[in-house]
């Protein structure tokens, strides 16, 4: 979209400049309008031909971010000082600018809910919908308060989640590196040995020897076999359908689905009871929440409680409905519905989750560790125990 520069006045007669990314001329006249502006001139900004890898800003400076935000709101700051203090001492440039744009949305009129959603990237619906229902409120200190506490302990979900994966991948990694290695450059040297004995070998050997042959004369075609399929997995898993199979083959693993299952239900409840807590509708926030879920899944399932409720139905049935979610937690949403106190309940089903989460992580390292070692020797060993037969043979015959 393009990028607009303009001049007006406000309604009290201060000058106002600013950009803004929009569709047309006449949307942006409507933007303007709508805060009040009286436009004096309005410039087309020349585009930039610049190719970007994501936003350059962290989760953890938007988590950082909200909560400076939040005690600076509650100590009585004027928010555009706010903004101004916060983006001056980002570490991070690129997000130093995005507060800086930010800040002179706000100083041009703009609510800050609507200069956050110009920055979708960085400030997601979730984000823009709780700042919004702080602002009509009149309670944004609390508001953001609440969002920083959410954002710390989803950062800190996401973490316990990965750190679970970083092991086992290491150590697959390195187990296939070692394995590739000895099969291009170990076992040749081994097979210039044998070829001179002129004597059959061993089953076994011949058939690493076989291997190591087909590595060495076909690594260009599997290297492009596996860039290719990878590719082609990510075109899948990007299409609806694709990630819709995709997420329910993963929630039904042995081992990792339990982890996946635990913190898909522990980020739903915490996204959920947040927005609920803030004063956000049941149905804007279902909607946000399905946004976030991160898993199909789960997303299909709140949508159908969003209809659901729209029938005067209970959100329970659908959630209940996709096996998703254990028994415990729907008995508990269908408490928290009739007694009044959701957002409350939902908080709780969280915090525990986070718990169960720590414990899935655990058992997960605990029981990859040892078979991904056995794998190694068991691999490892073959080969090297293949490549020595010949050799125990010949000694055996002297």
């Amino acid at each position: 979209m393009p990028v607009f520069e303009y001049k007006g006045k406000s309604v009290g007669g201060a000058a106002v400049t600013g950009t803004l990314k929009t569709k047309d001329r006449a949307e942006l006249d409507r933007i303007l309008r709508r805060n009040k502006i009286i436009v004096t001139g309005v410039k087309k900004k020349p585009t930039e031909l610049q190719i970007k890898f994501g936003t350059g800003v962290k989760k953890i400076d938007v988590s950082r971010f909200t909560r400076q935000f939040s005690t600076m709101i509650g100590a009585g700051l004027p928010m555009v000082q706010c903004l101004d203090i916060l983006a001056s001492q980002s570490e991070n440039k690129e997000f130093a600018k995005i507060v800086f744009k930010v800040k002179d949305s706000v100083s041009g009129g703009s609510t800050l809910s609507e200069s956050l959603s110009r920055h979708p990237k960085v400030f997601d619906t979730l984000y823009t919908n709780m700042v919004e229902a702080g602002e009509i409120g009149g309670a944004l200190d609390v508001i953001l308060t609440r969002l920083a506490n959410y954002r710390e302990k989803a950062d800190a979900l996401t973490r316990k989640v990965k750190s679970a994966m970083v092991y086992p991948s290491v150590i697959v990694v390195v187990a296939m590196g070692v394995t590739f290695a000895m099969l291009t450059w170990i076992v040749p040297v081994f097979a210039k040995m044998f070829g001179g004995l002129n004597a059959e070998l061993p089953e076994p050997t011949q058939v690493v020897m076989a291997i190591s042959n087909f590595l060495q004369t076909n690594v260009l075609y599997i290297l492009l076999g596996l860039i290719g399929g990878t590719a082609a997995f990510l075109f899948w898993i990007s299409t609806p359908k694709g990630r819709l199979i995709f997420d329910k083959i993963l929630i039904r693993l042995p081992i990792f689905g339990t982890l996946v299952r635990r913190s898909a239900v522990a980020r739903f409840t915490r996204t959920l009871g947040t927005l609920l807590s803030s004063g956000v509708s049941i149905i804007e926030a279902l909607e946000v929440t399905a946004k976030t879920a991160g898993n199909m899944v789960i997303a299909n399932a709140i949508k159908k409680s969003v209809i659901s409720i729209a029938e005067g139905e209970t959100i329970t049935a659908p959630l209940k409905a996709t096996g998703v979610f254990p028994p415990m937690v729907t008995q508990m949403i269908s408490v928290g519905e009739k007694t009044g106190g959701l957002d409350e309940m939902l908080s709780k089903i969280a915090d525990f989750y986070d718990e169960e989460v720590d414990v899935a992580v655990g058992a997960l390292t605990s029981i990859i560790e040892p078979v991904i070692i056995v794998f190694m020797g068991v691999v490892i060993g073959g080969i090297l125990v293949a490549m020595y037969l010949p050799m125990f043979d010949i000694i055996g015959k002297i």
